[in-house]
């Protein structure tokens, strides 16, 4: 008998396995209910529709189980799914199945759960306290509990400060901080035809990255509008 080697071994090992992982999946197919196929069908349309402009959030699809009671007959051409654009904005989606080869067509839905992987507390946090690395961290929440803005760079809120009393793995939104609080003492920088001018300023208002809050000039006493660029920095361009 001839003998093969080792590599030749481990090439018809994994053609072996390619092959028997095919058949195994067509064999689990064909073990699918016509209810079962319907409902993955119905999932898998949900998931085509809703995948189009969300690449920074995961979505999965619970879809209701149909009743065994219903009788849903043989469709040659396909079932075919369809969702009005309204209802695909909900959580609850309703999902009308229908076959062209007759006048069939039923009801069913899908729970979606849109998560996003976003800035947590790690442990407890008290008012005032100083983000660091240490007591954030990344975790998947359902977006459906965020009602102000989130954030995804855990780097980016080290030297933020905490403004009320959060639980160990709470989604840290917008609100609960602030970048630059009132009455921090910060440095104004304006921006003139490419140059840099800084001052000193006390800011007068609470604000988070971007955002526009007055500041008053510590030596000209005046008032005046610029952008929280860091917790030490805020920016305005003459």
């Amino acid at each position: 008998m001839k003998r093969i080697n080792n590599k030749t071994y481990q090439m018809l090992s994994r053609l072996l396995s390619f092959a028997l992982l095919g058949t195994f999946s067509i064999n689990a197919l064909a073990a699918l209910t016509t209810h079962e196929k319907v409902e993955e069908g119905a999932r898998q349309y949900l998931l085509s529709q809703l995948t189009d402009n969300t690449q920074d959030t995961n979505i999965d699809v619970e879809v209701v189980k149909i009743d065994d009671r219903i009788n849903i007959p043989e469709c040659p051409t396909g079932f075919q799914y369809h969702s009005s654009q309204e209802a695909l904005n909900q959580s609850y989606i309703s999902v009308r199945v229908s076959c062209k080869n007759n006048d069939w067509y039923l009801f069913t839905s899908g729970q979606v759960t849109r998560t996003k992987e976003i800035v947590v507390t790690q442990g407890a946090i008290s008012p005032g306290t100083v983000l660091t690395s240490s007591n954030l961290t990344l975790a998947k929440v359902d977006i459906r509990r965020l009602r102000h803005t989130a954030f995804t760079d855990l780097d980016e809120l080290v030297g933020a400060r905490m403004m009320r009393r959060v639980t160990d793995g709470q989604a840290i939104q917008s609100n609960m901080l602030c970048f630059v609080c009132k009455g921090d003492r910060i440095t104004i920088t304006a921006e003139v035809a490419g140059m840099e001018i800084k001052t000193a300023g006390i800011a007068q208002q609470d604000g988070v990255l971007g955002d526009n809050i007055k500041v008053l000039n510590a030596s000209s006493k005046r008032a005046i509008i610029a952008r929280v660029a860091s917790p030490e920095e805020v920016v305005i361009h003459l």
